[in-house]
């Protein structure tokens, strides 16, 4: 890898290749591959970006490149794999601050060494980053107790489409006015800028963990998991796995910490059946890797007509039944023909019962990722305050933002 002697990454000090045959992005390919060591050069390749018109695609460990709508253009990809190192673990005040590119298992490594946990579940994604992982921003097994990414964090460093750098939450520098940086730009699929460093509140690692798994009748799913939930065993997770649709459900209950063990024998005896066991199902926390994947996110109470319509579209199911979040894929191969229909289908009965479907990957063009999305007008908003000249990948997000 070299830094050519011409181009208009040339002056910008920062290693860059030509792109190769890989160096794409839903299809697109890009033309140059600009690997960055620090926020000071993330910064020197926008700016050449902004001075160049160039479009910029931030990846991380591109374990979730294939999500969302490909870029309109990408000339840049900027590589964030350099950007590795934990900058500052502050075990006593449970905090850590790491680079973008640091692998979700390097840190955890590094921070069960202090017998503490950054509580984000993400082993459906063997080589994710954090930047990605913030990104990409779907949810664990542990959100219904500990919450999501956008939860966890308290800081941020991100660098804009213009180069400036701006920091927001834990060790603030320079702030956007008005704008909470680690919300805006968790699940921002790279539309705003670059995130480059993050700041994260911890937890100690639990003593013990217990699962309790049991295969119940699809109709008694959202009853049993609500009693879970309200349990004072206090499960951090409740997750359903129904891989043929109108077949049965397994539910699995997660207890951690003091006497795991007998919470999760109450939580057992809640269910009505099952077993615990100290080993998770092969299944947990696992996201389909279909190449067409869909979310659904929906009230909890909503439970039962997310199972019913996933069925009734031939869907197989896995998530939280109590945080309102599943994945969903097709038990058969859907054709590029039937899939608009099929979409549709789901998506009048989730929305019927108050949820919300996404498409989060898909191997063909035409078909409506989103459906109807009344916040889309701020979206665009702050894309245009954020990212005017639209150089940041453009179109990843609905309504083409």
């Amino acid at each position: 890898m070299t830094d050519p002697g011409s181009g208009p990454l040339s002056g910008t000090g920062v290693t860059v290749r030509e792109a190769g045959p890989g160096d794409a992005v839903g299809g697109v390919p890009a033309r140059w591959v600009a690997l960055p060591e620090t926020v000071e050069e993330i910064a020197a390749v926008l700016r050449a970006c902004a001075a160049h018109d160039l479009a910029a695609v931030p990846v991380g460990g591109g374990t979730k490149l294939h999500w969302g709508p490909p870029p309109e253009r990408c000339d840049v990809l900027l590589d964030l794999c350099c950007m590795n190192e934990v900058l500052e673990h502050a075990a006593g005040d449970l905090v850590v601050r790491v680079q973008a590119g640091v692998t979700m298992e390097a840190l955890a490594g590094v921070l069960a060494a202090e017998g503490q946990e950054l509580a984000l579940d993400v082993p459906f994604a063997e080589g994710a980053t954090v930047g990605g992982t913030l990104a990409a921003a779907l949810p664990g097994p542990r959100a219904f107790r500990y919450g999501a990414a956008r939860d966890l964090l308290i800081g941020i460093t991100v660098v804009l489409a213009d180069g400036t750098i701006a920091r927001s939450g834990g060790k603030v520098v320079k702030n956007v006015a008005g704008y909470d940086l680690g919300k805006l730009f968790t699940g921002s699929y790279g539309t705003l800028g670059v995130i480059a460093e993050a700041t994260f509140r911890l937890h100690p690692l639990p003593g013990e963990r217990c699962w309790v798994v049991a295969e119940v009748p699809a109709d008694d799913v959202p009853g049993i998991a609500a009693a879970l939930a309200a349990s004072q065993a206090e499960p951090s997770a409740v997750e359903v796995d129904r891989p043929e649709p109108g077949g049965p459900v397994t539910l699995a209950a997660l207890v951690e910490g003091t006497a795991a063990g007998k919470r999760a024998e109450a939580l057992r005896d809640l269910a009505g059946a099952g077993t615990v066991t100290s080993v998770p199902p092969p299944w947990w926390g696992l996201v389909p890797a279909n190449e067409l994947l869909v979310e659904v996110r929906f009230p909890p109470a909503a439970c039962g007509a997310v199972l019913a319509a996933a069925s009734g579209c031939g869907l197989s199911l896995r998530g939280s039944a109590v945080a309102g979040r599943v994945s969903l894929e097709p038990w058969e191969p859907v054709g590029e023909a039937a899939l608009p229909a099929l979409v549709t289908g789901l998506r009048e009965r989730v929305e019927a019962a108050g949820g919300r479907v996404n498409v989060l990957a898909t191997p063909y063009a035409g078909v409506d990722r989103w459906g109807r999305v009344s916040s889309l007008p701020l979206m665009r908003r702050v894309k245009e305050r954020f990212d005017p000249g639209r150089r940041m990948s453009p179109g990843r997000l609905t309504g083409g933002v």
